[in-house]
């Protein structure tokens, strides 16, 4: 994780729970945070690495959690993944991350409002825990519905004819969201569904409803992603087929139009020749003949064409 480091903490002096946030952690707050907690230095390592897989690593003292969440990043405001990592203990939970925005609003709100403090930090360790999931996954709903209407706006676009501007890229871009989305939401089935079974001195039996819940949250979350897939994928080939329809249409004109002047250009080629012998080449009416045969081919075409409704 790359960017300029800064741990912050909420102790509730109630019981003793203490949170630590520490965003964008270098060797520096991992060393501290070895020396405090006596944590794996292979857990730690990870903590560093730019994109480790989700995982859940069960110890005699602790939890190490690794979460991947979707958030929306750069100009383009694209759907990239990020990664949480979670050290959770008998009194504590310490969370990694790379700058998540829902950690550090809860954070932020936790800090200043007494109600949110104890909402969060009065229960312990393991809802604290289920707490922070259930925000960051629940942040995966308005990504959704962004999605969708991004979707429904090309959608539109796309059939409507009087709409001259080609939405390929934009439908590509959107496509990569969704199966970016889709590879980030796909393992955290999983591991949430793991917590359920892990040390229950951190995460007690009661709190496997409030575990489930959140596995219900992912697997909607993955159900509406898989209906977006479906639905891009035909919006794409629907694209395709317009601008394939549009293209066949624009090269028939052209083609009319070359097969009508073909017999045209012969003529007046033919006429063009220095021959004192061409017939109708002599004589005051001559042009007018001459326009008139090639007018009454062209006519004779276009009407033969109309006849086949190739035009």
């Amino acid at each position: 994780m790359t960017g300029k480091s800064h741990t912050q903490r909420i102790k509730f002096k109630d019981n003793g729970f203490t949170w630590i946030s520490v965003n964008h952690p270098g060797e520096k707050e991992l060393a501290s945070l070895r020396r405090q907690y006596k944590f794996h230095h292979l857990d730690l390592e990870d903590c560093l690495s730019e994109i480790q897989r989700p995982k859940i690593d069960d110890y005699d003292d602790y939890l190490f959690i690794v979460l991947h969440i979707p958030v929306k990043k750069g100009k383009r405001k694209e759907v990239k993944n990020t990664e949480l990592d979670i050290f959770i203990g008998q009194n504590f939970v310490i969370t990694l991350h790379n700058d998540n925005p829902t950690i550090n609003k809860v954070f932020a709100n936790c800090k200043k409002k007494k109600k949110e403090r104890e909402e969060y930090l009065s229960k312990g360790s393991g809802y604290f825990l289920y707490m922070i999931i259930d925000d960051l996954f629940e942040e995966g709903f308005p990504l959704i519905d962004d999605l969708t209407k991004q979707l429904s706006e090309m959608e539109n676009e796309v059939f409507n004819y009087d709409y001259s501007k080609d939405r390929l890229k934009d439908i590509l871009f959107l496509k990569k969201d969704i199966i970016n989305f889709r590879r980030i939401i796909m393992p955290q089935r999983a591991i949430i569904a793991q917590l359920e079974h892990k040390n229950k001195k951190f995460l007690p039996d009661n709190l496997d409803i409030y575990f489930d819940d959140i596995v219900d949250k992912i697997e909607k979350l993955w159900n509406n992603l898989e209906n977006l897939a479906e639905l891009v994928v035909s919006l794409h080939e629907t694209n395709e087929s317009i601008i394939s329809h549009n293209t066949n249409n624009v090269i028939k004109v052209l083609t009319l139009f070359s097969v009508v002047m073909l017999p045209l250009t012969f003529i007046t080629g033919f006429y063009g020749m220095n021959i004192d012998a061409l017939p109708f080449a002599h004589g005051d009416s001559s042009f007018t003949i001459i326009t008139g045969i090639i007018v009454g081919i062209a006519l004779l075409m276009i009407g033969f064409f109309r006849y086949k409704k190739w035009l």
